[in-house]
């Protein structure tokens, strides 16, 4: 093999290395908001322990509020990480009320959700007919979400969770305000980074 067939596969093999070694270390988070010093946010994690998170400059801050039913319109881009139903709907745990520049965010129906046995992850965009109640659902208020490959009816039960995001600010961060965190990656000395947090206003709490 000569040394430049070598050197390649080396290097090929150190970056799935170094890949690897980053998805074992990426990992959610989310708690409660103890202080901001500058760029770094002292929180408590949800089980009670303490975690220190370093965010850059440019932090992409989303500020999650409470919301309803009533507040998913006709048109608007969501996501509902829920069940499958017998009858080929999908019971939402949980959904999420994007914002407009959010919009096309993770389209599609995806089986792997983590918040449910058997759970499933539905983004796109809720059909102009809004919401309505189906026959066999209890009456509880459902509606069709599309997206590029198909769309799903999408049951909302009185307990599922529902928040809607706006574009928020480094403002956003503190002392005593509820954050969740996607992908935060964990350093060496045990602290974390993150590009982007999500942070809740005025009693919305992230997932």
């Amino acid at each position: 093999m000569s040394m430049l067939r070598i050197l390649t596969a080396t290097a090929l093999v150190a970056a799935f290395a170094a890949s690897a070694a980053h998805a074992q270390q990426a990992q959610r988070l989310a708690g409660t908001i103890e202080k901001v010093e500058g760029s770094t946010i002292v929180g408590k994690a949800r089980d009670g322990s303490a975690v220190t998170i370093k965010v850059p400059d440019n932090v992409v801050v989303t500020a999650v509020f409470k919301a309803t039913v009533a507040d998913i319109k006709p048109g608007a881009y969501i996501g509902s990480g829920a069940t499958p139903q017998a009858d080929g709907s999908q019971k939402a745990v949980e959904v999420h009320i994007f914002a407009e520049s959010m919009r096309g965010q993770g389209d599609g129906h995806r089986p792997d959700w983590y918040g449910a046995p058997n759970g499933t992850m539905t983004n796109g965009a809720v059909e102009p007919t809004g919401t309505v109640s189906t026959v066999g659902s209890g009456g509880e208020p459902s509606f069709v979400v599309k997206y590029k490959e198909g769309e799903k009816r999408i049951v909302v039960p009185a307990n599922a969770h529902i928040v809607r995001y706006e574009v928020g600010s480094k403002d956003d961060l503190k002392a005593g305000a509820p954050f969740a965190i996607q992908a935060a990656a964990k350093q060496a000395d045990g602290t974390f980074t993150t590009p982007r947090i999500n942070v809740g206003k005025d009693g919305g709490r992230p997932f």
